[in-house]
């Protein structure tokens, strides 16, 4: 009985840490379209409804360690500029792979029966998991804003 609510436990833990990381993201991307769009309302509304609700599963690769497919959403160049971030930052590069483990495995969990599914990770590991990976999405915005600050070619 101890063993279940173990399993319960760390089964829980890793889609609490799926879903808060979910919100977060969504709630970011809101967040910059608001203030890119300088909050006209039914633009805001338009990229919400078809590109933020219900999307976020789709944003990522799972099965990939990195955050190229989501990355190239925003255009090849934004691609390039996260890879070269993700190349000189070990932490953030870390950070992002640990995000993509948690997605991946909370995939795993809530498609192959959750009831039955055998999570090998322990309650520390998902823990730290969580603690590296809320490091990319606490840098997000400013990657955004790093991006957005740096000269443009106008004849690219």
């Amino acid at each position: 009985m101890q063993n279940v609510a173990s399993e319960n436990f760390r089964k829980s833990l890793l889609l609490s840490a799926a879903s808060f990381f979910e919100r977060r993201l969504v709630s970011i991307l809101t967040e910059l379209v608001n203030q890119w769009s300088h909050s006209t309302l039914p633009l805001n509304e338009f990229v919400r409804i078809k590109a933020i609700e219900r999307q976020y599963h789709t944003y990522f690769d799972w099965d990939r360690p990195n955050g190229n497919p989501f990355f190239r959403l925003f255009g090849s160049d934004f691609k390039a500029f996260m890879e070269r971030r993700c190349k000189d930052d070990e932490a953030f590069s870390d950070s992002v792979e640990a995000f993509i483990e948690i997605g991946r495995e909370r995939n795993r969990l809530v498609h192959q029966d959750f009831g039955s599914y055998a999570l090998e990770k322990t309650f520390d590991e998902i823990y730290d998991l969580y603690k590296k990976a809320r490091h990319f999405l606490d840098n997000l915005e400013q990657c955004f804003t790093d991006f957005n600050a740096q000269p443009t070619n106008e004849n690219d």
